[in-house]
């Protein structure tokens, strides 16, 4: 089973580096399914019912997983308890719209796919670590292969927790900081790891945004508003192999790719 994510998509630049790289490639390197990262595609922040069309039913995404921006637009709330091919972190409280995890038929076996939120410099949620104990032992009961998009902010914590559920799924794939690490890996137990897929956006930006933008928080301590940096851009990803049996990885494959 061969598993394409893809890092932070951000803003317009963003969504049309997907669009321009993504059949390619699907079809280079065997796909069978696509997850996108797409909690920045709107504007840098949030995603739209419209825009979650779009990536499922034009550019062929399987599942969009979001994060800590998941409420940014309002008019995305129906929409997350309506359609189950978009997912929010699990960890946020049980009544809040949509879902933090489901499970997908792929050509080569179902595979489940998880959102967690990090709680180290984020918005208070409850504990990732306490919460996936409990998912992996409902999952498992269905299928031995867990994907987990970690949403978090310090990587100490997105490794601790690579390192506390490795044997018990599959993958744990960073994403949040949009800047992507060389870390690539796959632990003892089977499980593949990256601290951080990267983003998909503009390349010349900070994080996503313009750079004279950005910059004025630093020097001068002054509240500046986020605008999508423009021009070039790049798309991170990774490829995990899994054995669609025992869910363990094969293999991980880091992407960078300018367009």
């Amino acid at each position: 089973m061969r598993i394409l994510m893809i890092g932070d998509v951000v803003g317009k630049p963003g969504r049309n580096a997907l669009l321009q790289l993504l059949p390619d490639l699907r079809k280079s390197r065997d796909i069978d399914f696509v997850i996108v990262n797409g909690e920045n595609a709107a504007g840098g922040m949030g995603i739209t019912r419209e825009i979650a069309l779009n990536f499922q039913e034009e550019m062929r995404v399987d599942v969009i997983t979001l994060g800590n921006h998941a409420w940014a637009k309002k008019e995305i709330y129906p929409f997350l308890d309506s359609n189950e091919r978009i997912l929010r972190p699990a960890n946020f409280p049980p009544d809040v719209p949509g879902r933090g995890m489901d499970i997908y038929e792929t050509p080569k076996g179902n595979l489940a796919v998880v959102v967690l939120q990090g709680r180290t410099f984020m918005e208070p949620t409850d504990d990732p670590f306490r919460m996936v104990d409990a998912i992996i032992k409902k999952l498992l009961d269905k299928t031995t292969c867990i994907f987990i998009d970690f949403h978090g902010e310090a990587t100490s914590e997105k490794m601790a927790f690579g390192w506390y559920v490795d044997g018990r799924v599959s993958a744990v794939i960073g994403t949040h900081t949009h800047v992507q690490t060389s870390d690539e890996r796959i632990l003892p137990g089977g499980t593949a790891y990256i601290t951080d897929v990267g983003m998909t956006g503009p390349t010349n930006s900070v994080i996503g945004m313009k750079c004279d933008v950005i910059i004025p928080r630093f020097t001068k301590l002054l509240p500046t508003k986020f605008e999508v940096a423009e021009g070039q851009a790049h798309l991170c990803a990774v490829v995990v192999e899994l054995n669609p049996i025992t869910g363990k990885a094969l293999q991980i494959e880091r992407i960078k790719m300018e367009c």
